[in-house]
């Protein structure tokens, strides 16, 4: 497998009901992470320079679905399905992180 160029994260987590912290599950994550996939499906020309990867807490709960974008360490929050695609146009395929999704920099920066 090469060497991806982009490696996104999406936070995934889920937590049972009355526990004290939130999870981006409370706020629609799953469906995030499919548009992700099927965005991925959907663009063969980035088959092995985009690694998408569902995973547990990556931060700040509160703010979630969080999406975490390496190698530029940027971190997306509240991301929404329909976000998706503009992320991969932007900034998985245009190098231009969206700085209007960017995680506010009282929990990542």
């Amino acid at each position: 497998m090469p060497i991806p160029e982009k490696h996104v994260f999406v936070c995934t987590q889920a937590r049972p009901p009355g526990h004290p912290r939130s999870s981006c599950a409370d706020r629609n994550c799953g469906e995030v992470f499919e548009e992700f996939m099927w965005q991925l499906q959907n663009r063969p020309d980035l088959f092995g320079k985009v690694l998408i990867t569902a995973t547990g807490c990556i931060g700040p709960c509160s703010e979630g679905p969080t999406v975490l974008v390496y190698p530029e360490a940027f971190m997306y929050g509240g991301v929404k399905k329909d976000d998706v695609g503009r992320i991969f146009d932007e900034h998985l395929v245009g190098n231009a992180p969206i700085q209007s999704l960017k995680m506010s920099e009282e929990f990542w920066g």
